[in-house]
């Protein structure tokens, strides 16, 4: 790999870290946010829902836009817009603002994962298994340390470090970015011929607006109606609205010529269709708790920030340190033996979460993490060698499209649950019940993992 094309790989890293960063960081910075602004978690829980709302739509709609107006002028639109962003919202005046600013950042974020990947597989045409190697680590690495440099930096300057800090981060790759990354002009014929119809038309605008506005409205409503512990007739015709809203965007994508969510692919291909199913779950049961632990130390044992993001960075190093060992385990023995692993861990961390109360030493909390953080090690591997080996050839990119929102969804459904089960303020007994709840998930996931392993020896056979 020659120099320019170092350069280039560190460019585009510094962008795309950003998305994972940005996510992560957050865990240690909700029970500070709920301090600021007088919130209990079900209303600080917002700035989770969100940035993954935001990202979920705009990464496959910028996919779309660097195809029409070049992946450069994407990236570095991008890499503004997350300037502005995080300038802007240490200045927030209120939550709703704070929450707004939140949106625009995942926006531009998410402009620099859509096209990261694609400039690097186009431009970087020597050892490039070994630069998209280094892009997964850019992306991993930022979400498994995001709590602990969060930690850090709320500790020392309190949450609005956590925006500013993104400011070095987009200094760096914009410049670099400028200088390194080649031109590349849309075609000419399709950028003069485009209307705003044909547009609306290949981003799926009708989906996008029916999913966002149908998921806000169920959220709202489960939230609300929580939060008051009183079901009303608005919370009532809110959540109707909400199911009605996704009923239509599910019939409408059945019929779009190009869906924003491509349904019929998971009707045509059920073995793919439970590869994400699983998928879901897993990212439910693993930032329920990575969201949810931060807050549970800060508020209930009275952890600072600082020692919470040390405690939260053995889940995070656990995960990296498991996923090359992963990598070669799947390799040799396919990726059945790894996901039941994994559920068996994931199982033995929700029952040790069921048995903490608030005597327990706190540092007995790493060894939930560190069962966690190896089944996300063996997850991330061996969900994505699944779905690979159920997909076929033709459609990969959708399968990989899909795969991506599977873990979108299982995030989103994790802060739900969160709000759910703590409500106003958290606690150990609050704890317990995730944690039950975890067991549940697990065990699910250990009986799909051992399903499969039979099917896969009666194929075999």
């Amino acid at each position: 790999m020659n120099v320019r094309s170092r350069w280039l790989l560190i460019s585009v890293g510094l962008g795309v870290l950003l998305n994972p960063l940005n996510s992560s960081m957050i865990a240690v910075a909700l029970a500070r946010l709920q301090n600021a602004y007088h919130l209990d978690f079900t209303g600080v829980s917002w700035i989770i829902f969100s940035f993954y709302i935001a990202s979920s739509v705009a990464q496959p709609v910028m996919g779309k836009a660097s195809d029409l107006f070049g992946r450069k002028k994407i990236f570095l639109t991008g890499l503004v817009v997350a300037f502005v962003a995080s300038l802007l919202a240490p200045l927030s005046p209120n939550f709703g603002w704070l929450i707004v600013f939140r949106i625009v950042q995942a926006i531009g974020t998410s402009m620099m994962v859509a096209v990261g990947m694609a400039i690097v597989r186009i431009h970087i045409t020597e050892r490039q298994v070994t630069a998209l190697s280094v892009m997964s680590i850019f992306l991993s690495g930022a979400a498994a340390i995001g709590p602990f440099i969060g930690g850090v930096l709320i500790h020392w300057w309190d949450w609005p470090a956590i925006f500013f800090v993104n400011i070095p981060f987009v200094a760096a790759s914009f410049l670099l970015a400028w200088r390194t990354i080649p031109k590349d002009e849309p075609p000419t014929y399709i950028a003069r011929n485009m209307s705003f119809r044909k547009w609306f038309d290949l981003i799926d605008a009708s989906g996008i607006l029916l999913f966002t506005v149908g998921l806000v409205a169920l959220l709202a409503s489960l939230l609300s109606a929580k939060s008051s512990w009183h079901v009303s007739a608005q919370h009532v015709i809110v959540g109707l609205i909400g199911l009605v809203l996704l009923a239509a965007f599910v019939r409408y994508e059945l019929k779009a010529t190009s869906p924003f969510i491509p349904l019929r692919t998971f009707a045509k291909y059920p073995a793919m269709t439970r590869v994400n199913v699983e998928f879901m779950l897993v990212n439910v049961l693993f930032y329920s708790l990575f969201f949810g632990l931060p807050s549970y130390l800060q508020m209930v044992r009275h952890v600072s920030e600082f020692h919470t993001g040390i405690l939260m960075l053995s889940l995070g190093l656990c995960s990296l340190l498991v996923s090359p060992i992963a990598g070669r385990w799947i390799d040799k023995s396919g990726p059945r033996p790894a996901l039941l692993a994994s559920g068996i861990l994931m199982t033995f961390g929700s029952v040790w979460l069921v048995t903490l109360n608030q005597t327990s030493p706190v540092i007995s909390v790493c060894l939930a993490l560190a069962a966690f953080g190896i089944s996300n090690g063996l997850n991330n591997v061996g969900m994505q060698a699944a779905l690979f080996k159920s997909s076929p050839k033709e459609i990969i990119g959708v399968a990989s499209g899909l795969f991506n929102t599977s873990r979108y969804l299982g995030t989103i459904l994790s802060s739900l649950l969160i709000g759910i089960v703590m409500g106003d303020e958290f606690s150990g007994g609050g704890l317990q019940v995730l944690g039950i709840i975890f067991t549940v998930i697990a065990l699910s996931l250990v009986f799909m993992s051992r399903r499969r392993q039979e099917s896969g020896r009666l194929a075999e056979s």
